[in-house]
């Protein structure tokens, strides 16, 4: 749990009537943030702040949405929020909150009737506490879902997911992630954990499937999927290294999503440094890699049902014999 570092809460909203969500992450004042994005599709707000050559190094809070870039609205709640409570970057006339965002698309499972706006930002915020957070089909990962290679007929649940290491002094490093990938997900010994599937053969390959017979479909022409980690550790770190922090925790993304980083995918993933305790960037990104493969992987393992989208659980059942 992201919330397991000092100082960092994680709040939830979640519609599961609808199928959407958003999340947000609060760290403490201070905390330095970077990313990395990958893929053709991101949906996000805020995050050239979070670029070297941006002269504010502090992030206020993250939000993970779903709702596509409709969902982005929520970051004016998150940012309200922050207002009312005194947090923000000082400039001399007012605390601006920094608010980077990044949403995933959950139109196909809500239908398009309902995303995260203003209101439910400043609700996943009024939610936040340190301590455990809840993980499956909740916040963000409400409506996420995996293995898109035969569209809805095919995909099953993804979600919101936790991992965790901790170095040998003692630094915690910690990745949330939201799951809601085009490809599948692997477990820890390669095979297929989530994705697409077939009532009579099972998990499709969809790496394999895409290379021996590339699949014609207009789900292929539109920004449909993304995975979003946040990794967050009590380590201290410059922006540029927790910018590579971010860019090695895609190694983790790829060990558990296959295939990743695609034209329609808007992968994703944070790094966000509370600067408590001095740490190594090498070892920091190693463990980050580690903890956001187990995030991924969570977030299908703790999936439920959502609008009569099947879990990967569910899926394996349904299979002859």
């Amino acid at each position: 749990m992201v919330s397991a570092v000092e100082g960092v809460r994680v709040g939830h909203w979640t519609d599961a009537e609808a199928g959407t969500g958003c999340t947000v992450v609060i760290p403490p004042p201070g905390t330095v943030g970077a990313v990395e994005v990958r893929g053709g599709g991101p949906a996000t707000r805020e995050t050239e702040l979070l670029g070297p050559l941006s002269s504010v190094m502090d992030v206020t809070a993250l939000l993970l949405t779903g709702g596509s870039a409709f969902g982005l609205a929520a970051a004016s709640g998150v940012v309200r929020w922050c207002e009312e409570n005194g947090l923000g970057h000082e400039t001399g006339i007012a605390r601006v909150p920094i608010v980077p965002a990044a949403a995933v698309f959950d139109l196909g499972i809500t239908g398009n009737a309902r995303r995260p706006g203003p209101d439910e930002g400043h609700a996943a915020c009024v939610a936040a506490a340190p301590g455990p957070h809840a993980v499956g089909s909740v916040g963000a990962g409400t409506g996420a879902t995996v293995g898109k290679l035969r569209g809805q007929s095919g995909w099953c649940k993804g979600g919101l997911g936790a991992g965790a290491r901790t170095l040998y002094d003692g630094v915690s490093v910690a990745a949330l992630a939201v799951v809601n990938a085009w490809g599948d997900v692997l477990d820890e010994t390669g095979a297929v954990l989530a994705g697409a599937f077939d009532e009579e053969r099972g998990f499709l390959v969809a790496s394999e499937r895409v290379i021996d017979s590339p699949p014609q479909h207009p789900r292929l022409a539109a920004p449909t999927a993304t995975t979003l980690v946040c990794v967050v550790t009590d380590g201290r770190l410059t922006r540029a290294e927790a910018a590579m922090v971010a860019r090695m925790a895609h190694a983790g993304m790829a060990r558990a999503v296959a295939p990743v980083h695609t034209p329609i995918d808007g992968d994703a993933a944070f790094c966000l440094a509370t600067g408590a305790r001095p740490v190594s960037v090498f070892a920091c990104g190693v463990a980050a890699a580690e903890a956001t493969a187990e995030a991924i992987r969570d977030a299908v393992r703790r999936a439920t049902p959502v609008r009569g989208v099947p879990t990967a659980a569910d899926r394996r059942r349904a299979v002859p014999g």
